[in-house]
C-alpha cells in the first residue's frame, strides 16, 4: 500500500486554496463591518459569509482527498 501522488497533489491544492480563502473571507468581513452605513453592506456581507463557508468546505474536501490517497484501498 503506497500513497497516490497524485491525488495527494489534488488534495494540497484544495488546501492551498482552502488557505487563500480563510484570509479573503474574514478580511472582507471584517471591512464590511467597518463601514456599516455603505450602500453595499449587504451584497458584501452575503459575499464574505460565503466565502468563509467556501473555505470551510474547500478544507474539508482537502483533507479527505488527502486521507483517500494514503490509506484508501486499490481495487
Amino acid at each position: 500500500m503506497s500513497t497516490d501522488k497524485e491525488l495527494l497533489a489534488k488534495g494540497l491544492k484544495f488546501m492551498a486554496l482552502a488557505l487563500v480563502l480563510m484570509f479573503i473571507g474574514p478580511t472582507l468581513l471584517y471591512i464590511v463591518f467597518g463601514d456599516t452605513e455603505s450602500s453595499t453592506y449587504i451584497p458584501l456581507l452575503i459575499i464574505g459569509l460565503f466565502i468563509c463557508i467556501a473555505a470551510i468546505a474547500v478544507a474539508f474536501k482537502g483533507i479527505k482527498t488527502i486521507m483517500d490517497s494514503m490509506f484508501k484501498k486499490e481495487n
